[in-house]
C-alpha cells in the first residue's frame, strides 16, 4: 500500500520520499508504480510525459536521516511493535513541525502518537486498498490530536482525490470493525463445513450484491493481516464475537496467507 500512497501523493504534485526496509523493497514498489501508470497511459488516461513527470516527484529514499518532509505515511505490516519503532525513528529524525500519519487498519493512533514527543501532530489515514482506485481514506483522531493536525490530513486527502471521512479511534476504526468480522464468519462457515469457499463467496456476490467474496477479499488483504486485525479487534474490545477462526490461525501457521503467498482460501499461479 505505500507505493499506492506514494503514487497518488505524487500524481496530486506533491514530491515524495519512498523508504522502506531495504531497497529491493523501494525498487518493488517504484516498479510497480511505473507499472500502473504505464497501464494508464495504454488506456488513454494519462500522457507519457504527465507519467514521466510523476514518477520524476518519486524518489527512492533508502534511510531515514533528518527527513524534510511535511508528512510521513507510516505504512508498514500490521504490527504493533513494528510501528512503534518506526514512529520512534521518524519523531527523531523529522522536523518537529511534520505531521506523522498512520496506515494502520487497526491499531491506535493513541498508542501511536504516545511514542513520540509530538502527540498532537499525529493521526490516521486509513487508505483502502489499492490505494490508486478506492476513493475511501478514514481520517483518526488520537486523543492528543490537535485540530490543525486533523484539518491538514483531511486537506490532503482531498488533494489526492480521496473522499475523507472521520472517524474515532477505536479498534477497527470503522472499515475493519464491520468488514472483518464478516470475513472472521465467512472463514467460520468453511471450518464448520456449511459451505466451500467457493459457495461462500458465490452467496455473497449473487445474494448480497458484493463485488468479491469474502474469502477472496481476504486472500486478496492477506490472511495475516486479516489475523492480525481480528487480534486487535478481540484485545481491544475483549468480546468473544470477535475471536479469530481456527481455521484462519491454521493457514497462517502453514504459511498460505492468500495471494501474495499463492496459497490461501484459493490457490494462484
Amino acid at each position: 500500500m505505500g507505493a499506492g500512497i506514494a503514487q497518488v501523493a505524487a500524481q496530486s504534485g506533491h514530491t515524495v520520499l519512498l523508504n522502506d526496509r531495504d531497497a529491493e523493497y523501494i525498487a518493488r514498489g517504484l516498479s510497480t508504480i511505473s507499472k500502473n501508470l504505464t497501464r494508464s497511459v495504454e488506456k488513454g488516461r494519462l500522457t507519457a510525459e504527465t507519467r514521466d513527470e510523476i514518477l520524476e516527484r518519486i524518489v527512492a529514499t533508502p534511510a531515514i536521516h533528518q527527513l524534510d518532509v511535511d508528512l510521513a505515511i507510516e505504512a508498514a505490516t500490521e504490527h504493533l511493535e513494528t510501528k512503534l519503532a518506526l514512529f520512534r525513528s521518524l519523531d527523531h529524525h523529522c522536523d518537529p513541525r511534520a505531521v506523522l500519519a498512520s496506515n494502520t487498519s487497526s491499531i491506535s493512533i493513541t498508542t501511536l502518537a504516545a511514542a513520540t514527543k509530538r502527540p498532537e501532530h499525529v493521526a490516521g489515514m486509513h487508505f483502502m486498498n489499492p490505494v490508486p482506485v478506492m476513493a475511501l481514506v478514514e481520517i483518526i483522531r488520537g486523543i492528543a490530536t490537535s485540530q490543525a493536525t486533523f484539518d491538514f490530513v483531511r486537506d490532503l486527502a482531498v488533494q489526492m482525490g480521496k473522499t475523507p471521512v472521520e472517524v474515532r479511534d477505536f479498534p477497527g476504526f470503522v472499515s475493519n470493525r464491520v468488514l472483518m468480522p464478516m470475513i472472521n464468519e465467512a472463514i467460520y462457515a468453511v471450518y464448520e463445513g456449511v459451505g466451500t469457499p467457493e459457495s461462500v463467496d458465490t452467496v455473497m456476490k449473487l445474494g448480497m450484491n458484493h463485488p468479491m467474496g469474502p474469502l477472496t477479499l481476504a486472500d486478496f488483504i492477506g490472511l495475516d493481516t486479516c489475523l492480525a486485525i481480528m487480534e486487535v479487534l478481540h484485545d481491544g474490545f475483549g468480546d468473544s464475537k470477535y475471536r479469530p477462526c481456527p481455521l484462519l490461525k491454521q493457514y497462517v501457521a502453514a504459511g498460505w496467507l492468500g495471494k501474495k503467498s499463492g496459497r490461501g482460501f484459493y490457490t494462484y499461479a
